[in-house]
């Protein structure tokens, strides 16, 4: 078994600090391998379980499984690299000297780095949420440790650094609560019975099958505009996303119920009177 023993210990490249054998070669390849394996286990196979039992969404969970990920990959990367025999001092002075060489290059990289480690830990916006960034609606698909996934209305995917996502306002639909309160504005001709005005918007908005029934929908004057009086009906929903498909819904309705009891929605107008001079 000599030969075996001699093929294992040959030195395939030697440095000042370390050398390159056969056998540190396979432990690296082991070590790899295996960290892939417990990663695979913990995330797709032990964790799911305790996920269910606890009930926890799935924001927290995506939180857990990356945070987890980091850490294993971390800590089995530098462990990998060890067994190669490179002294692991050599490669924080390395880092050291790139992070002086590059400077103000990886500032916005780190900037994101540090973002997106903080998305994690904290949790204000987790995979799931419904967010607004810059007036775009849109669902956070991924958090990754650099940037994060946002897809729009329109199946567009944003990514988007995650030093916006910590550092600029972000609006968070889903945070706090499961439904989010909307609203219709409508205006409709002086003289018209305001009390059947609302009555109608209440049963529009009652018609609806993702229009919550509690809490109750209500109805606001909200002016005595120019041409029109001006209401608003309010109403909750769980669906975020198609919000705005929900209020045309409702304005279809309103008008139907407007027209089969002769309520008028009018239109600006202005009555124009000329002075006649006579000399």
């Amino acid at each position: 078994m000599d030969w075996l023993k001699n093929i294992l210990n040959y030195t395939l490249f030697e440095g000042t600090n370390f050398e390159f054998e056969i056998i540190r070669i396979l432990y690296f390849v082991a070590i790899v391998t295996v960290i892939k394996f417990i990663v695979y286990l913990l995330i797709n196979r032990i964790l799911p379980p305790i996920y269910r039992k606890s009930g926890s969404d799935k924001g927290a969970q995506y939180a857990i499984n990356q945070i987890l990920k980091y850490i294993i990959y971390t800590i089995g990367t530098l462990a990998a690299i060890q067994s190669l025999g490179i002294d692991l001092t050599v490669i924080w002075g390395a880092l050291a000297a790139l992070a002086v060489g590059f400077g103000l290059g990886i500032q916005q990289t780190l900037n994101d780095l540090v973002s997106g480690i903080i998305l994690l830990f904290e949790r204000t916006i987790e995979v799931g949420n419904v967010v607004e960034v810059d007036g775009v609606l849109g669902s956070v698909t991924k958090i990754g440790i650099r940037t994060s996934k946002v897809e729009t209305l329109d199946h567009v995917m944003l990514i988007i650094p995650n030093s916006i996502m910590v550092g600029n306002q972000i609006n968070n639909w889903s945070h706090n609560h499961e439904r989010v309160r909307f609203s219709v504005l409508v205006g409709v001709a002086y003289g018209s019975d305001t009390a059947l005005v609302k009555r109608l918007l209440l049963e529009a908005v009652d018609q609806h099958e993702k229009i919550l029934k509690e809490p109750l929908p209500f109805v606001r004057f909200t002016d005595f505009a120019d041409s029109s009086l001006n209401f608003e009906v309010f109403y909750w929903s769980f669906d975020f996303i198609n919000h705005r498909d929900i209020q045309s819904d409702v304005r279809f309705l309103v008008d139907q119920a407007f027209r089969e009891n002769g309520i008028e929605i009018p239109f600006p107008q202005r009555d124009v009177w000329f002075k006649n001079d006579k000399s």
